[in-house]
């Protein structure tokens, strides 16, 4: 057998390589997530080092987002049309190219265009990577392979936080960025030995109309999603909201009529397609949303540094792995609905407990949510992206990719922009009286907007010789801040149980398994009921 893989894999196919294909892959998917989540324990190091503001702040996180969502589903078609493969690598060159540049620049201005490069290589990698795996796997291992794949997502939530806690130790933030270039490299060299070229046996055009709306409906409708809940309804937020809505239903128009759509709307029509993908969405709102504030809570209340939260989060991804164990085994027996609605009750579950957490709760308060979250996600996220995979043809695998991946990024933008906000209304609400008339009114403003700004004010006032003053500041922001997670988390939980009843009742009960005669594999039918 050559070194490089030159030949595509048949449809239906055993290519001996595939497990090593499916390491490849996910180490692709792991650098993508890992990314935008080590950046939560980089941002104190980098704010301080680069004078960042906090809306200098936001941008560094939204530049990586925006692109990210916007852009994949057109990527992925491109995938489908010339090469997957060459997606994938083309999107691990730019990646690399842009962590480097991350990596040696010293401005605001840099970082965030370095970022915004990261995230349009994300929008290259996720959907080739799982339309990769669809079509180098023979459907009797799909589902293993691509709960494999869903696993190392809810790891690479938690290992982001926990790589860059361990560089922070001894580095600067830099070299959170400076790690995904080995990776990048091993990943790149890696796919062209183990993974398989693959593109859509089609001659037919690309949708570049459907292309370009569904760029600016999605771009739009993410900054709107950002923007309006943190800095308020104003005029930026409405425009995009505009254009959202004018692009999409542009782009519902323009894929209805179109002879060879980007994508074919008419499949949300499908219950089990449309409840899998808001399943998918859900379960990514409610987990990014809980691991952003959790995150903020153990270093700013419970004192941790960012090594000693990293791991502290790990049990989240060792529960996602046994859920993962948990559902390829039952999911063929109990079906799709089972298992979907099982993980999203302990979603609730987990956020029904934070409900508990007060200025006194400790570490364990937070421990058991992050197993049930976890278990949550590997249960349930698995079965979706495979029904959802399953709802599209060879020939438009990056297509179905970019949807499942478009989903996961939307809920991740709707739970920390939308539980980000709650939270902070609810923590400036509750520790507001405290402060106002008692401290200075910039002071008071920065107590107010943050617990972070609590904690500088408190500093400054320990070092001006009012410890007793800075004490009774850090009790308040800490008890307000425990009282906000608690309230975001109640509201979290009923937005969980509305959208579980939901895709309850759109997920069919059981899908049973006949021959495919195209591909002579076993071929998933939905029986509704």
């Amino acid at each position: 057998m050559s070194l490089l893989v030159t030949t595509p894999v048949e449809p239906g196919a055993d290519y001996g390589r595939r497990w090593g294909a499916l390491a490849v892959l996910c180490l692709s998917v792991l650098i993508g997530v890992m990314t935008n989540t080590s950046l939560i324990v980089a941002a104190p190091d980098m704010t301080i080092d680069l004078g960042l503001s906090s809306q200098d702040l936001q941008w560094i996180i939204d530049a990586y987002t925006i692109p990210y969502a916007a852009l994949m589903l057109l990527m992925g078609a491109i995938g489908d049309k010339y090469s997957r493969r060459g997606m994938l690598l083309a999107g691990l060159a730019v990646f690399a190219g842009g962590a480097v540049l991350g990596s040696i620049v010293d401005s605001a201005g840099w970082v965030i265009a370095a970022r915004a490069i990261m995230g349009t290589a994300a929008a290259m990698i996720m959907p080739a990577t799982l339309s990769l795996l669809v079509a180098t796997f023979p459907k009797r291992e799909r589902a293993v392979a691509i709960t494999i794949w869903t696993a190392t997502t809810g790891l690479a939530i938690a290992v982001g936080p926990l790589v860059a806690g361990w560089l922070l130790q001894s580095n600067g933030w830099a070299s959170t960025f400076l790690i995904n270039v080995p990776i990048a490299v091993v990943s790149f060299v890696a796919a062209l030995v183990l993974v398989p070229p693959s593109k859509a046996q089609t001659t037919q055009r690309l949708d570049l109309m459907g292309g370009a709306l569904s760029v600016v409906a999605v771009a739009a409708l993410v900054y709107m999603i950002i923007e309006g809940p943190r800095n308020g309804w104003h005029t930026s937020a409405v425009v995009a909201g505009v254009v959202a809505a004018l692009a999409t239903a542009a782009f519902v128009a323009g894929e209805l009529r179109h002879p060879n759509p980007m994508l074919d709307i008419r499949k949300f029509g499908d219950r089990a397609f449309a409840g899998a993908n808001l399943a998918v969405l859900l379960f990514f709102l409610a987990a990014f949303g809980a691991i952003y504030y959790v995150t903020q809570h153990l270093q700013f209340v419970l004192g941790y540094g960012p090594l000693e939260t990293g791991v502290r989060l790990l049990p989240l991804a060792g529960a996602v792995f046994v859920g993962s164990a948990i559902t390829g085994v039952l999911t063929p027996r109990l079906g799709l609905r089972t298992m979907v609605v099982s993980g999203m009750l302990l979603g609730i579950l987990a956020l029904a407990s934070l409900t508990q957490v007060d200025a006194e709760s400790g570490y364990a308060a937070f421990a058991v949510p992050l197993v049930l979250m976890g278990l949550a996600i590997g249960l349930s996220v698995s079965p979706a992206t495979d029904t959802i995979m399953d709802a599209f043809p060879e020939r438009l695998l990056g297509v179905g990719g970019a949807v499942n991946d478009t989903s996961v990024e939307l809920g991740g933008t709707l739970g920390i922009a939308i539980l980000g906000s709650l939270l902070a209304s609810a923590y400036s609400d509750e520790v507001g009286p405290v402060v106002e008339g008692r401290l200075p009114a910039e002071a008071a403003g920065a107590a107010q907007d943050s617990i972070g700004g609590a904690l500088v004010v408190a500093e400054r006032m320990g070092e001006a010789g009012m410890p007793e003053q800075a004490a009774q500041l850090v009790s308040a922001a800490d008890a307000a801040f425990a009282h906000a997670v608690a309230h975001t988390s109640l509201i979290a939980a009923i937005v969980l149980a509305i959208g579980t009843v939901t895709v309850g009742a759109l997920l069919p009960a059981r899908r049973k398994t006949t021959p495919d005669p195209v591909v002579g594999n076993v071929k998933e039918v939905v029986t509704v009921g």
